[in-house]
């Protein structure tokens, strides 16, 4: 939030509340003039906030917690749900940082990146139609960014009494993505962004930026190697299939939403060059096999599997992460690249729409304005906004710009890193740079960062358990 609405946000908390299902609800303290300081009774004390666990770790305090949301910001009096969140407190003395990385949210302590370089608090919030966070019966239609954005507009307004200092948002990936739609929508809320990896597909159908990439990344050597084994395991299609079928009847896959086994197992094909690069380092190109042509039927469902996963595109692989196909669907935007190196004949369902991995009873019709809307304003109005991509991240190709209407906002790049690309992975200009401008944003800059930004360092020491600087490793092309 800019400072001239700081104290109207404190005192505009959660006016006609909501009630609250679920266990564990706190009652409003009386108006009897006294406080508690106890920080488990003041989070319980915010209308509609319930407590599902609170969790031990040495220096902090860490809340599982439930908080109720409309699930429609424009008709709140049509039905709540019960979105879950998490607290990382630390002191509310510290800014905080808002954290969503765009779909569940992981109830293990963690901190991610400018948590520690402000030593702050972190407030982590699932995305709604992530379960447990998904309304009953689910209107598919409320499932949007301006949606999501609102629901942590109503997070924030609810939790800025208890944490008055600055607050940064951050996310890494659909997460990051988040955050920026966050901005656009509530420029105000926040003092700074802290973007992740973000793809920004402006244009749904125009996706060229890919195969430059893909033409260019690492070696040649490297490519090579990748680009033998996608097509091998295409010549291989009907021997790998009969594995991919037994498989299936041993773990009890079925491929419904999809359409067929035959579907699924090139669409784990298709992606695998796309997963090395998003998970892995040109170090690891030594894993691939060099001669995909006289390698063994094993040695090329077990690269395959390890990059891709042949369980994803099942329907029990698929089920969890419909939320952001829909969304890839409905606004987001998918990409399509193309394989020179691979015959045509060998093909023959290409990189598939979002619209194949969503039951066919969920409705969905793409947005072609969302996406061009978020970029004009990111390029005309950005005010404190880092977005930080990885050189070897192909979600990078296509990725958020800056226009002459930005103010101390940056895009930077990581040298030789991937999906997990960081702000301690830049060179050290650039991460001096960045580092920097977190502290400021978050109000707890020295004087000597303030006058000599090379001088900025993390505030908090590295935690090997509760720091989580590498990105999720997760199967399939999403982001």
């Amino acid at each position: 939030m800019r400072k001239a609405l700081r104290w109207l946000l404190a005192l505009t908390v959660l006016i006609g509340t909501l009630s609250t299902a679920g266990a564990a609800t706190a009652a409003q303290p009386e108006a009897t003039g006294t406080t508690t300081t106890d920080i488990k009774d003041r989070l319980l004390a915010i209308p509609g906030m319930s407590l599902i666990q609170e969790k031990p770790y040495t220096g902090y305090r860490y809340f599982v917690l439930n908080y109720t949301q409309p699930i429609d910001h424009r008709h709140p009096s049509k039905g709540t749900f019960q979105q879950r969140i998490t607290v990382l407190h630390k002191d509310t003395s510290r800014p905080t940082v808002f954290y969503t990385g765009g779909y569940n949210v992981s109830t293990t302590p963690s901190r991610r990146e400018p948590t520690q370089i402000v030593d702050g608090n972190q407030v982590s919030m699932e995305y709604r139609f992530f379960t447990p966070s998904r309304p009953d019966p689910a209107d598919w239609t409320k499932l949007d960014i301006w949606q999501a954005a609102s629901d942590q507009h109503r997070i924030f307004k609810a939790l800025k009494p208890l944490y008055r200092q600055k607050w940064i948002s951050t996310g890494g990936s659909k997460g990051g993505m988040t955050a920026t739609y966050y901005e656009r929508f509530y420029p105000r809320d926040m003092d700074g962004v802290v973007a992740y990896v973000a793809p920004n597909d402006v244009v749904n159908n125009e996706d060229s930026a890919y195969d430059r990439f893909f033409a260019t990344v690492g070696t040649k050597e490297c490519r090579d190697r990748l680009n033998a084994v996608q097509r091998e395991a295409l010549v291989r299609r009907e021997p790998l299939e009969k594995r991919y079928e037994a498989l299936a009847a041993e773990n009890g896959f079925t491929f419904t939403t999809v359409g067929s086994l035959d579907k699924a197992y090139e669409a784990v094909v298709l992606d695998y060059v796309w997963g090395f690069w998003q998970y892995s380092l040109l170090a690891d190109c030594d894993t691939i096999p060099a001669d995909a042509a006289n390698a063994t039927d094993e040695e090329i469902w077990t690269s395959i599997d390890t990059i891709s996963g042949f369980s994803f595109y099942t329907d029990q692989g698929l089920e969890p992460y419909a939320p952001y196909y829909y969304q890839a669907g409905t606004q987001l935007g998918a990409p399509t690249i193309g394989f020179p190196h691979i015959e045509k004949k060998l093909i023959r369902y290409g990189y598939q729409p979002p619209r194949n991995f969503v039951p066919r009873s969920i409705p969905m019709k793409f947005q072609p304005s969302a996406m061009r809307d978020v970029d004009s304003w990111v390029r005309h109005h950005a005010d404190h906004m880092l977005f930080v991509y990885g050189q070897n991240d192909p979600w990078g190709a296509e990725r958020f710009r800056l226009g002459k209407g930005a103010r101390d906002s940056y895009v930077l790049t990581a040298p030789g890193l991937n999906h997990g690309a960081n702000v301690g992975g830049l060179v050290a200009d650039e991460k001096a740079l960045a580092t920097a401008r977190i502290l400021e944003w978050a109000g707890v800059a020295s004087a000597t960062v303030q006058s000599n930004p090379s001088a900025a360092k993390p505030l908090a020491k590295f935690d090997a358990k509760l720091d989580r600087h590498e990105a999720d490793r997760e199967l399939s092309l999403r982001p």
